[in-house]
């Protein structure tokens, strides 16, 4: 198969500057482009040489959304971010014809809690899974716990608020949805302080949410950068829970995408 028929180009439609270090974007959807919520695009920019480079982006949008929304870290020096840091609107970007990731819900059975672990820009999967129906009618409670350094960091607070009063999921989520933001490095702006695997081993994020993590009950997924999935995957793992496989159903998903 020729390259050019494993990607689309598509173009800037929107940007949103967070803070000088975190961005979001949306750029157009080819209507043959479909993933299931969770999982993650390959995206490309050229370089100078007219190569191009590609990196991993898990995506904010829902899957019927007519375009797509991606969560990004400006890396210092990095080939990647520092070209798409500087894209304007309607300015060209690839995108790989191909779907990827596992961290899906499809990955789970039976579970009554959900919960969603995430750091920085590892929050973006999940904005994408909340608007999945089918997860409100499967689980009594989803927990959304975003963890940041500082409070300026905790992006999409909006959208987020919006599922209490949005008119289609509104209703399914008001006794459902458990927003929770965590800083460490500050003392204000959050609703607990520390790290998410502190939180979870000095028992302070169960007992805030008032929603204890079992075996039985609670299905988990984590996305954040390598050392936090590490971290929690194996907190969670002490305590008996484990990574769900198609052949093997169990607790947890992780995602990593650096």
């Amino acid at each position: 198969m020729a390259k050019e028929n494993k990607y689309t180009i598509q173009k800037i439609t929107y940007l949103h500057q967070w803070t000088d270090h975190l961005f979001s974007f949306r750029i157009t959807r080819d209507e043959g482009y479909k993933f299931i919520p969770g999982q993650f695009a390959r995206l490309g920019v050229k370089k100078e040489d007219d190569t191009i480079v590609w990196r991993a982006y898990s995506i904010v949008s829902a899957d019927y959304d007519e375009e797509l929304e991606f969560y990004s870290i400006v890396v210092p020096d990095g080939e990647f971010t520092q070209r798409l840091k500087n894209l304007k609107i309607n300015d060209e970007i690839y995108i790989d014809k191909t779907n990827y990731g596992l961290l899906t819900t499809d990955r789970f059975e039976n579970g009554k809690d959900l919960w969603f672990l995430s750091t920085g820009t590892g929050l973006a999967p999940f904005i994408s899974i909340m608007y999945d129906f089918s997860i409100w009618e499967q689980y009594d409670k989803v927990i959304l716990v975003h963890g940041v350094r500082e409070a300026n960091e905790l992006a999409y607070q909006d959208k987020i608020n919006e599922f209490f009063t949005h008119e289609y999921y509104g209703d399914l989520v008001k006794d459902k949805l458990q927003y929770v933001k965590i800083v460490s490095r500050e003392t204000f702006g959050a609703d607990l302080y520390g790290r998410i695997t502190t939180l979870i081993e000095n028992g302070e994020l169960e007992k805030f949410t008032n929603t204890p993590i079992t075996i039985e009950n609670s299905r988990i997924m984590i996305c954040g950068n390598p050392q936090m999935v590490d971290d929690t995957r194996k907190c969670l793992g002490a305590r008996g829970l484990t990574i769900s496989k198609r052949a093997n159903p169990g607790n947890m998903a992780v995602e990593n995408l650096w």
